[in-house]
């Protein structure tokens, strides 16, 4: 059995999240609730709970601000967001778990399933510097990444990303100073959540920073030298759209 403190200042929110864990989750016990930064403080403080589901937007203040408040997190946080598009982008970034409102009871099921699953570890504390600056810089392009490997956590420049690589369900980070990193995600993936921030998929296996292209070899269907020096096949298929991106770079 979780114990768990529900923050939120929405009292219809706080009564619904606890029907639906009653009725979907009953592994976890929802012992206290508040309504904002200061009271949830108390209530934490109080009560030692061992998942937060922490609303981000409240009356006082953000569920960033209740955070600040711990220097390390002997708790879980399940954050639950109204719908913002930059908002869920900053959650993908920082690879934390969310619900979205209003919660569904399969989107409950199994974001409880995936907090269960993992151990409160210092790497939070990394995870939510990352969420935070790219959730506040809402209006720019995402500065970081969190990338997960088998075996630990990289926070990543997204502007050091030199490209992506298909390897099946895998992708592999090509980085500035010859750096590699081994993601357990799909191409497909990272093209969605990378798009918006200057990458562009020139290859079906292919995902690349446009600010990272050295020039193009235009012979052969085409070839991108990227700045490490490393060679990128442009499909026939998306050279048009990459010629567009490189003239707005000045090439």
């Amino acid at each position: 059995m979780m114990r768990a403190v529900i923050v939120d200042d929405e009292i219809n929110a706080r009564e619904t999240l606890g029907i639906m864990l009653k009725m979907y989750a009953p592994e976890i016990e929802v012992i206290a609730e508040a309504d904002g930064v200061k009271s949830g403080l108390q209530v934490i403080n109080s009560n030692q709970p061992d998942l937060l589901f922490l609303d981000i937007q409240m009356g006082d203040g953000s569920g960033f601000d209740l955070l600040s408040y711990f220097s390390s997190y002997p708790f879980k946080v399940l954050f639950v967001t109204a719908y913002e598009e930059y908002a869920l982008k900053a959650f993908k970034f920082s690879a934390l778990d969310y619900l979205v409102k209003p919660v569904t009871p399969d989107d409950l099921i199994r974001a409880v399933g995936k907090v269960k699953e993992t151990s409160a570890t210092d790497s939070f504390k990394s995870q939510m510097d990352v969420l935070e600056l790219n959730y506040e810089n809402k209006n720019k392009p995402p500065e970081k990444i969190i990338l997960k490997t088998s075996d630990a956590i990289y926070v990543v420049e997204v502007k050091e990303i030199i490209r992506c690589e298909s390897d099946d369900n895998y992708t592999k980070f090509y980085l500035e100073e010859g750096n590699k990193l081994m993601v357990s995600k799909t191409l497909k993936e990272f093209d969605e959540m990378l798009g918006k921030a200057g990458f562009l998929r020139v290859h079906q296996s292919h995902l690349i920073n446009i600010n990272q292209i050295d020039h193009l070899v235009k012979k052969d269907g085409g070839m991108l030298i990227m700045k490490d020096k490393s060679e990128v096949p442009v499909a026939s298929r998306k050279k048009d759209q990459l010629l567009k991106q490189i003239q707005k770079l000045g090439f």
